[in-house]
């Protein structure tokens, strides 16, 4: 099994994308529309609740609620490196 990564930090941005820095220093750019499709993430449509994303407290990714959240594994993987 592969070590990824922990999230250092998260910020919303423009067109359902989030900013996601590493511990490591990368920051990555993950787009979440395509979870907008899948039931579990289509709460992500309303925007305030978009926008309260945060850092899971030991870096294994990125949470909104107990019941929507993103593991670190998924953002390193299929973010895109921000240059």
């Amino acid at each position: 099994m592969s070590e990824y990564p922990k999230v250092k930090a998260v910020e919303p941005s423009q067109g359902k994308r989030l900013r996601v820095t590493f511990e490591n220093g990368t920051v990555k750019v993950y787009d979440c529309t395509p979870l907008l499709a899948e039931e579990a993430f289509r709460v992500l449509q309303n925007e305030a609740f978009f926008q309260n994303v945060r850092s899971d407290k030991h870096g294994y990714g990125v949470v909104w609620s107990d019941d929507v959240d993103l593991a670190e594994s998924e953002l390193w993987l299929k973010g895109t490196a921000e240059y």
